[in-house]
């Protein structure tokens, strides 16, 4: 494969292009604009221009045989002209404020993160090949039922815009690696996101949450689940149907007591409970026989079970224990980091 890549140190003239490039990577040069000579070749495949200064284009919809563009981290307002074979397109962090009615058609990756989007057209939800799409970081107010259409997409971010409600057409995504709904405005999620029964990471921190959907209890393949810093009060007992979960983070929220059905959380390695006004913990915790770091700081302990699992790390401090409860010196003489 013929291919050009500049040092990354400031490109001091535009490099010479070999006419039969197929991947040219130009990232990181501190280019202001983009070498006539790049519209010529008619063989270029992947063209990265990730990290530099441009802020125009020119049209690249002639350059028939490319598959990926990269353009992260520039200073681009408007978007790109692409050619229609297009299938990987990487626009995050840039100053762009619309997204154009027409887009290649076989579309797998787009990724237009920390623009300056508060809409998205409806041609994006025609994309029918997409596999990933990144929508986080702008100022998004709403996603519309036809994101439905993305039958083919298994990675969402929709962090940090100004969601107020997730459409429940989510639940018909076919979601496997992630989707992160985190800081929005979020006051609750639909039921139907216990569909995405074979998502592996769910984050949907910095919300204002105050419930979780007992349907939750049915995404049967989340490996993690992120959940701080939102306004819960309870969690549903359904949660100890996560069976293959690892992670829980639960810090900053506002729970006073945890469901007995944490102690089938059999797969669990990290319990984030810090921030919260825990008066107790379920003595059913000691079943969890894979958990290592368990973070318990600053609720209002007084008391603990006559049992806790064989943690690795307990983190204990800003409660008001009444003594020295024996399972902490059994902790402690297993090996046990307890910070008090």
């Amino acid at each position: 494969m013929s291919e050009l890549r500049a040092p990354a140190a400031g490109l001091t003239a535009p490099p010479a292009l070999p006419a039969g490039a197929r991947v040219v990577d130009l990232a990181w040069n501190e280019l202001t604009e983009l070498p006539a000579s790049v519209t010529g070749l008619t063989a270029l495949e992947e063209l990265r221009l990730d990290g530099n200064r441009l802020r125009s284009l020119p049209d690249l919809s002639g350059l028939a045989a490319l598959r990926e563009l990269h353009l992260d981290g520039n200073a681009l307002t408007a978007f790109p002209a692409c050619p229609p074979g297009l299938e990987s397109l990487f626009l995050y962090g840039n100053a762009v404020e619309a997204i154009p009615d027409r887009l290649p058609p076989g579309l797998r990756h787009l990724a237009v993160g920390g623009n300056r989007l508060s809409a998205v057209p409806g041609a994006v939800w025609e994309l029918t090949r997409l596999e990933s799409l990144n929508l986080a970081e702008n100022a998004l107010t709403s996603i519309p039922p036809a994101v439905a259409r993305l039958t083919r997409l298994r990675m969402l971010d929709l962090g940090h815009n100004r969601l107020t409600a997730l459409p429940p057409e989510l639940g018909e995504l076919p979601l496997t690696d992630y989707l992160y709904a985190s800081d929005n405005g979020l006051t609750e999620v639909p039921d139907t996101l216990g569909r995405l029964d074979r998502l592996g990471y769910l984050n949907l921190t910095g919300n204002r949450l105050t419930r979780l959907p007992a349907t939750i209890g049915r995404m049967a393949s989340l490996v993690e689940l992120r959940l701080y810093d939102n306004q819960l009060t309870e969690l549903p007992g359904s949660i100890g149907g996560l069976t293959r979960l690892r992670e829980l983070h639960l810090r900053g929220n506002r729970l006073t007591a945890l469901p007995a059905s944490v102690g089938e959380l059999a797969e669990l390695r990290t319990l984030d409970l810090r921030d919260n006004h825990l008066r107790a913990v379920p003595a059913e915790l000691a079943k969890l026989d894979r958990l290592s770091h368990l973070d318990l700081r600053n609720n209002r302990l007084r008391d603990l079970p006559e049992r806790l699992p064989y943690v690795d790390k307990l983190d204990l401090r800003w409660n008001k224990l009444d003594g020295d409860p024996p399972v902490l010196r059994e902790l402690a003489a297993r090996g046990c980091v307890i910070l008090r």
